[in-house]
């Protein structure tokens, strides 16, 4: 009997191991805080099934869909689906590093920022569409490296159908399967490529797909408006530094050693040689980004690829248990100690004064002003609030004008929080003209409107009688232009309110 046969079921057992503490971390804290601003988008647009919206393909939907019908208002139910997701990549990153040589060390190291990773600890923490793309682009990696280790062409077709199921849940996996194929093109992998299961496998991705391009054609290509906007209006202009930096911060920058030396093995290590072709997608899709602008978040699902090969040459590099256990340690403990600034594991006044302690401040993405807490922390605080207070005054109102009145709101984080915790307060179904809500319409038989938010002078041209009705109580948690918001009565529409409803068109 060889010395590692005793240890063999204990390695069995580390990956899963590690997938299951991943998703029950998750789960224990899935309750704090509240709603994300997404989520309550999400589950209306589940309520509402179509192949395509304005500013997703459906996967999202479909999931919250299933999330919703499973467990109801559940918070903890709604996380459950992201959850798993974070236990998968965790899982795959780990296989990976098995694939390329590792063994125990390099699966724990592998998995640490696969698990902890700031970005990732968010990700699995709300059910949003970057819950799953890591998952969806590291799968597609384990397929293309058991395509090489095999030589099975027929992985194509696996292939084909991950990357449509990842592009019914985000446009960006068209920009990785893409690169990837390139970097087999610049390898002498190439060869992979001339087959029919290629052909079959993009045959088989374009059918999966194809319902949700036909649906953004027949509505005039909505998201391409969207970027168009978000890149004039929303966003904050792009700097090459502020990109580059944020991928040593979003994954921590104790991961970066990992990374780039992921990323050098596949490049230049004879070793991975078979699989350059990551390198090559890596470095492609990072040209891309730097080309299109994009949000520093947007490369995040390529990095559990370079992690894994890392985990593998650093497992080559210490040799000695003390020196693995000088490496784990206190990365455990680092990843820890950032873990709050984006994973809700502390009351909501200690985290604010953990993050003064540490003196970090979150990059901004978006053209807001920020409070005390980041926007990601934010957005998930004061929905029941602004629910209450809309709801105090549409009750008050007469019966006979509650039956006449609309909701409408300025966003969709707005409009979904009134919609799904609403109905347990009467309230009818909130209208917007942000994203796909505006597609959903003005409803019909609305005289006046109870408005969410805006200002005074822009209602009264179009209302015969406008007052303050209320404010909803300040929140220092919440976003600033979403604290201490006022309640307008909109009395006599001068218009119908369909004949005003391009006015509020807002793709953003």
């Amino acid at each position: 009997m060889t010395p590692e046969t005793p240890r063999a079921p204990a390695r069995s057992l580390l990956l899963p191991g590690l997938a299951l503490a991943t998703a029950a971390l998750h789960l224990l804290f899935a309750h704090r805080y509240g709603y994300f601003r997404d989520e309550l988008y999400f589950i209306i647009c589940g309520q509402r099934l179509d192949w395509g919206y304005v500013d997703q393909p459906p996967f999202i939907a479909a999931a919250a869909r299933l999330s919703t019908a499973l467990f109801g208002h559940s918070l903890t139910g709604l996380r459950v689906l992201p959850a798993l997701a974070s236990a998968g990549l965790v899982a795959l990153t780990g296989h990976l590093a098995r694939r390329f040589g590792g063994t125990g060390f390099a699966v724990a190291l592998a998995a640490l920022p696969a698990a902890l990773a700031p970005l990732f600890l968010f990700e699995g923490h709300t059910l949003t569409m970057n819950a799953f793309e890591p998952l969806f682009w590291a799968g597609c990696a384990a397929l293309l490296v058991h395509l090489v280790r095999t030589g099975q062409t027929r992985v194509w077709l696996a292939l084909g159908a991950l990357a449509g199921v990842g592009m019914l849940n985000k446009y960006s996996m068209a920009f990785f399967t893409v690169c990837l194929v390139l970097g087999l093109l610049l390898t002498p992998e190439r060869r992979l490529l001339a087959n029919r299961w290629l052909v079959l496998g993009v045959v088989l991705a374009t059918a999966l797909v194809l319902p949700n391009l036909l649906w953004q054609h027949q509505h005039g290509w909505p998201m391409l408006e969207l970027l168009r906007n978000g890149q004039l209006y929303k966003n904050t202009p792009f700097q090459l530094g502020e990109f580059v930096r944020g991928q040593f911060l979003l994954l921590n920058p104790l991961a970066a050693p990992l990374w780039l030396a992921g990323l050098g093995a596949f490049l230049f290590a004879p070793a991975l040689r078979p699989y350059r072709a990551l390198g090559f997608a890596y470095v492609l899709l990072f040209g891309l980004f730097v080309f299109m602008r994009a949000k520093d978040y947007y490369l995040a699902p390529a990095y559990p690829m370079l992690l894994a090969a890392g985990a593998v040459q650093a497992e080559r590099l210490f040799q000695r248990p003390l020196t693995r256990a000088a490496v784990l340690v206190p990365g455990l403990v680092g990843f820890a100690a950032l873990a709050p600034l984006t994973f809700p594991v502390l009351p909501v006044d200690t985290f604010i004064a953990y993050q003064r302690a540490l003196g970090i401040t979150p990059a901004q993405q978006e053209r807001h002003a920020y409070g005390v807490l980041p926007q990601h922390y934010a957005d998930q605080h004061g929905w029941e609030q602004l629910v209450a207070s809309v709801a105090e005054v549409y009750q008050r109102l007469p019966s006979e004008s509650r039956a006449r009145t609309a909701l409408f709101a300025q966003n969709y984080g707005e409009a979904g929080a009134l919609d799904w915790l609403g109905a347990e307060h009467g309230l009818p179904p909130a209208r917007s003209g942000h994203n796909h809500y505006f597609l959903w319409g003005p409803g019909e038989g609305a005289e006046n409107v109870l408005v969410v938010g805006g200002e005074l002078e822009d209602l009264q041209p179009v209302c015969t009688h406008v007052e303050l009705a209320a404010r909803v109580p300040p929140n220092p948690y919440v976003m600033p232009y979403e604290n201490n918001l006022p309640l307008y009565l909109c009395s006599g529409l001068k218009l119908p309110l369909a004949a005003l409803w391009p006015r509020v068109k807002h793709y953003e």
